[in-house]
C-alpha cells in the first residue's frame, strides 16, 4: 500500500510539473515579445536620455542635464499645456458621445445593425485620409465656411486649430468607444430593468439610477484608454500643421515635439527624455484613475 501511494504521488507530481511547464511555455512567447518590444525600449530610452545622443551614437555624457533642460524648456511646457487641454476637453466629449451612441444602438430600434456599422465606420477609415478631408472642409474656402458664411481657416487660426482637432477626433474615435460601452451595456442583467419597470421607473430615471452606475467598469476602461490615446495624439497635429505644430505652437503636442526633436534636430537623447516625461505623465494619470474610479464598490 505504501509503495502504491508513493507511485501515485510521484505520478501526480510529474503530471503537475508537465502542466506547469506547458503553462510556462504558452506564457513565454508573449512575455518574450513584451520584454523585447516594450520593456527593453523603455529601459534603453532611459539610458539614451542621459547622453547627448546623435546619429553616430553618444557624443557626450550629460547625466540628468537633458531633464534639467526639459524642465526649463518653454516650448516643451507649451506642448504639455496643449496636450493636457486637448485631453481634458476630448475625453469627456468622446465618452459622452460614445455612450449616447451605445445606448441608441442597444435599444430595440429598427436597423440597429446598420447604425452600429455606420457609427463605427469612421474608426476604420485612415486617420490621414480623414484629416486630409477635414483640412479641405475647414479651409477658408471650404464647405463649412460656405455653409455658415464665414472665411475662417479653422486649422490655420491659433484660436481654433486645437479645438478643430478635438472635434475631429471626438467623431473618429467615438465609434470604437461605443463598442466598449455596448459590451458593458449588454452585460447588465435584464432582471434589474424588469424590477425597475415594475416599480414604475421612467426611462431617464432608469438610465441614471441603474444603467449609469452599473457601467462603472466600462467607464473606467473607456476613460483610461481615452486618456492614454489623447496624450499620445500625433498624426492629426502633424498633418494640419505640416509638422510645425503651428500656428504659434497651438497644435504642438508632446509626441509631435518629440518627433521634431528626434528627426529635425537629431537630438535623440533629448527626445528620449521627452518620451520618458510623457511616460511618467501617462503612468501617473492612469494610476490616479485607477485609485479614484477603478476600485470595487464596498458595502
Amino acid at each position: 500500500m505504501a509503495a502504491t501511494a508513493k507511485r501515485q504521488q510521484k505520478t501526480l507530481g510529474s503530471a503537475r510539473l508537465r502542466e506547469a511547464l506547458v503553462g510556462y511555455a504558452f506564457v513565454a512567447v508573449p512575455m518574450g515579445i513584451f520584454l523585447t518590444f516594450f520593456i527593453y525600449p523603455l529601459a534603453y530610452s532611459v539610458y539614451i536620455s542621459r547622453f547627448d545622443w546623435g546619429v553616430f551614437g553618444k557624443i557626450e555624457t550629460l547625466g540628468w542635464d537633458n531633464y534639467r533642460e526639459l524642465f526649463r524648456d518653454e516650448i516643451f511646457w507649451r506642448a504639455i499645456k496643449n496636450t493636457v487641454l486637448y485631453t481634458v476637453v476630448l475625453v469627456p466629449l468622446e465618452m459622452a458621445l460614445a455612450l449616447t451612441l451605445a445606448v441608441v444602438v442597444n435599444a430595440g430600434i429598427r436597423g440597429k445593425s446598420f447604425f452600429r456599422s455606420a457609427f463605427y465606420f469612421p474608426s476604420l477609415a485612415s486617420s490621414a485620409a480623414i484629416t486630409a478631408i477635414a483640412i479641405y472642409i475647414l479651409s477658408a474656402d471650404g464647405l463649412l465656411n460656405a455653409l455658415i458664411g464665414g472665411q475662417r481657416a479653422w486649422f490655420g487660426d491659433s484660436d481654433t486649430a486645437l479645438w478643430s482637432i478635438v472635434g475631429l477626433n471626438a467623431w473618429t474615435t467615438s465609434g470604437t468607444l461605443m463598442l466598449f460601452y455596448l459590451a458593458a451595456l449588454q452585460s447588465i442583467p435584464t432582471d434589474v430593468y424588469e424590477a425597475a419597470a415594475m416599480d414604475g421607473a421612467k426611462t431617464w430615471r432608469t438610465f441614471w439610477k441603474i444603467t449609469f452606475p452599473l457601467l462603472k467598469p466600462g467607464h473606467f476602461f473607456v476613460a483610461v484608454t481615452s486618456v492614454i490615446g489623447a496624450l499620445q495624439v500625433f498624426d492629426q497635429a502633424f498633418l494640419v500643421s505640416a509638422g510645425s505644430g503651428g500656428p504659434n505652437y497651438s497644435t504642438l503636442t508632446v509626441v509631435l515635439y518629440l518627433y521634431r526633436t528626434a528627426i529635425r534636430d537629431v537630438r535623440f537623447g533629448y527626445a528620449a527624455a521627452i518620451g520618458i516625461a510623457l511616460f511618467v505623465l501617462i503612468f501617473t494619470l492612469t494610476l490616479a484613475q485607477r485609485l479614484l474610479f477603478g476600485r470595487p464598490e464596498t458595502s
